[in-house]
């Protein structure tokens, strides 16, 4: 099909606006009131009741709702569809509603209509953390709180969002990769710290725009591989690498986010199921990290354990269990229906259940639930018209734009001139998807930019998928066609990559490859292209590309995630060369035979040459990588300078008689008050040095003595800059010798390593030693 320019564009764009007219003539027209309780206006008499008194305090109002409950009442409160009390003017409420990447339909609790046809869908995590840009988080965290309480407003949504995940990307075949903020602790806890701030941050403090959810708490990576499922996986976790990098990003969640929830995971954790252990629930998340919210399971998670591992003999047991342990509710019905029975045999009490009831329902009061009218209130007068607004949709195009990774450019072949271009040949099973660049836990999006739409709105195409789809089997190859198209053209384009048949939840990959023949589509259309190939790769997890890196006829290779609604569009702003790339990857891609040699459901995180198991992550794997965390290429060169001289030497204050004055210490734990003055600063100068403006990600790490098998080397902080051509900026790490200089040793303490530690820049690098 050959296309021509703008002329093709706007055919797709009245195409979508007729398909979109469909919808609406055949789509019922819903969205009412939305819910809520103490309508004062309705029913004067509820205005009597103190927790419907909005000048008594959270835990005030609380307090005197749960005391006007009946047990039969209270266990209604405890399931995700929550019971009604009409004699108290409580309306049943809908807890599940998710917003990973945008208001999304799954979940019971949203739904769209002709009133509300579509949100903003940006795109997927995984390439919004390339980004690198903790202000980005944030902002799209803002952008999708304002257009989920628009659709509350016109009763499509609710208040309660079980997003982010946050969990640590460990292995490349992960199915859920695409949903995660990649394979860092620094990276994925300040992604879990900005988009939760984004979406709840409210104008008063104690109030909460609406209510995020860190999931899936912990140490849950693993969905259906090899004949072991979630549902009955044991994760067998050492101290060291649970504190080491599976907690830290839920951690920060709720000590530095602030977060208003964080649900447990399927899985159990060294034998226990998450969601029925005391240790992780009551005794971490809410005694040691001081959650301000409730704790949720994956959706009949307390089921599970009951009816797939086995845990407990009877479900009574379950839920006194799950209740024990800290959960305050359930998705799903489970508790709903044993609770009230655990209560009469004396399993928990009914204090215990009153508990679980004031988390949920202080949450409920700090979004404004029980405080009346909505549209009364603040975000009250946000509606349909806050939803894909221009300025929300060109925030999903730059997401996009700043998260796409540039992996290779052979001869400066990006970015190509489209007055050069006189045809295009677009080429591949994803060059003109649609559903496909939003990945799961999706919305239905304001408008599709495809591939193929956003390159023909600057040059003539050629388009042909060579494969009907991303499984590409010989029955639907398409390969005559595809080689024809790229002789005659004068650059190629190959999308290429998956989609949700070959990684999702519940979908775990079984290799790194592309998947079927796209390979040799790739490979014989570069053999005949008379113009230069570029190879652009959609996915979430890692694919090994090694043939087209090591290939001289693939010019350049792109990584673009599942790049959200505009993905098309900002594919073309940096293959024309309007934007510069910038993305960094934030996991590491392996070579296939990694999926062959390191079992999935080993959790270790640390190398053992004894049995050959190289590791997880660039942190502590020990094999060959296609491409390594942190890697991505721009149009522009920029350099680093050190503009402070940085300490040689530092000094570890010990009060008199500590065991590490008479003997040598590998390590030394220290009291919060002796870290406050153990600092400095490291302070860079960032230059452009090329013709184009540009942002770049100025990545500071440590290679920490060998001490506690610590990590070769791991991220302390990052911070992007945008520089305009031949410019420079200043940039500023501070660096906390307790914090930053630690390691976790093997009984999950963090301790400052004594010994040497070199800090990176770029090729920059400085030896420092910590003493005492």
């Amino acid at each position: 099909m050959v296309c021509r320019g703008k002329t093709h564009a706007i055919f797709f764009f009245l195409l979508f606006e007729l398909s979109l007219l469909c919808f609406l003539c055949f789509s019922p027209v819903s969205g009412q009131s939305p819910v809520f309780a103490c309508d004062t206006t309705k029913n004067p008499n509820l205005s009597s009741y103190g927790f419907c008194d909005t000048s008594l305090s959270v835990g005030e109002r609380v307090s005197d709702l749960v005391k006007r409950l009946s047990l039969v009442e209270k266990v209604t409160f405890l399931v995700n569809k929550a019971g009604a009390v009409p004699r108290l003017g409580i309306p049943s409420y809908e807890w599940w509603s998710e917003a990973l990447h945008g208001v999304s339909y799954v979940g019971p609790g949203t739904n769209f209509s002709t009133l509300v046809p579509g949100a903003t869908s940006f795109p997927q995590v995984i390439l919004t953390a390339a980004s690198f840009n903790s202000h980005l988080f944030e902002a799209i965290g803002k952008v999708v709180s304002t257009e989920a309480r628009a659709m509350y407003n016109v009763g499509l949504a609710g208040l309660t969002f079980w997003s982010p995940n946050i969990n640590i990307l460990r292995d490349p075949r992960w199915g859920r990769a695409q949903e995660t903020p990649g394979e860092d602790p620094v990276l994925s806890s300040k992604y879990a710290t900005g988009y939760v701030r984004g979406l709840q941050r409210a104008d008063h403090p104690d109030k909460l725009k609406v209510a995020a959810c860190c999931k899936h708490y912990t140490a849950y990576d693993l969905d259906n591989w090899n004949g072991i499922d979630r549902y009955h996986f044991n994760a067998k976790v050492t101290k060291q690498d649970m504190d080491d990098t599976f907690q830290p990003p839920f951690k920060s969640c709720v000590t530095e986010g602030n977060v208003a929830s964080v649900m447990c995971s399927y899985n159990q954790v060294n034998g226990v199921p998450t969601c029925a252990d005391p240790d992780l629930l009551a005794g971490v998340v809410r005694g040691d990290w001081k959650l301000n919210g409730y704790i949720v399971s994956d959706c009949d998670s307390v089921k599970v354990f009951y009816e797939y591992q086995n845990y407990t003999k009877t479900p009574e047991e379950a839920a006194a269990k799950a209740i024990s342990a800290g959960l305050d509710l359930d998705c799903g019905v489970f508790l709903g229906e044993y609770t009230q029975a655990a209560v009469k045999q004396g399993l928990i009490s009914e204090s215990q259940v009153d508990r679980a009831l004031t988390n949920n329902f202080a949450v409920l009061m700090r979004l404004g639930f029980f405080d009346g009218d909505p549209t009364k209130l603040p975000y009250g007068n946000l509606g349909p018209k806050d939803v894909c607004t221009p300025e929300n949709q060109e925030l999903a195009r730059e997401a996009a734009r700043q998260g796409i990774v540039l992996l290779k450019n052979n001869k400066g072949t990006l970015p190509l001139s489209p007055a050069s271009i006189k045809s295009l040949a677009v080429i591949g099973p994803n060059a003109n998807v649609t559903k496909t660049m939003i990945g799961n836990y999706e919305g239905t999006p304001c408008k599709y930019t495809t591939p193929l739409q956003g390159l023909s709105a600057s040059v003539p195409t050629i388009y042909q998928p060579g494969c009907l789809n991303v499984a590409c089997a010989w029955t639907n190859l398409e390969l005559d066609p595809a080689k024809v198209a790229a002789s005659q053209a004068d650059a190629t384009i190959l999308i290429m990559g998956t989609d949700q048949s070959i990684e999702a939840e519940s979908r775990d990959r079984f290799d790194l490859r592309l998947p079927g023949l796209q390979e040799l589509l790739i490979t014989e259309v570069a053999k005949v292209s008379k113009g230069p190939v570029i190879l652009v790769i959609m996915s979430g997890g890692g694919i090994d590309v090694s043939f087209a890196k090591e290939s001289d006829l693939i010019s350049s290779i792109l990584w673009v995630g599942y790049p959200g609604e505009a993905g098309g569009a900002a594919l073309a702003d940096i293959i024309f060369g309007s934007y510069n790339p910038s993305g960094r990857l934030p996991m590491s891609w392996y070579p296939e035979s990694y999926a062959h040699n390191v079992p999935m459901d080993n959790m270790n995180m640390r190398p053992d040459p004894s049995i050959g198991y190289p590791g997880r992550t660039y942190r502590f794997y020990t094999g060959e990588t296609v491409y390594s965390f942190g890697y991505g290429l721009s149009y522009s060169h920029f350099s680093h300078h050190l503009v402070k001289a940085l300490p040689k030497l530092v000094s570890i204050p010990l009060e008199e008689g500590h065991e590490c004055r008479t003997k040598r210490c590998l390590s030394v734990e220290l009291p919060h008050d002796q870290c406050k003055d153990l600092a400095f600063d490291v302070k860079l100068r960032v230059m452009n040095n090329g013709t184009m403006d540009g942002s770049h990600v100025v990545f500071l790490y440590s290679s920490p003595p060998a001490v506690h098998n610590a990590p070769k080397k791991q991220l302390l902080d990052f911070e992007r800059v945008t520089l305009g051509a031949k410019r420079e900026e200043m940039v500023t790490f501070r660096v906390d010798v307790c914090k930053d200089l630690s390691v976790v040793d093997e009984f999950g303490k963090r301790k400052v390593g004594i010994g040497s530690h070199v800090l990176h820049v770029g090729r920059l690098k400085h030896s420092l030693s910590v003493r005492i």
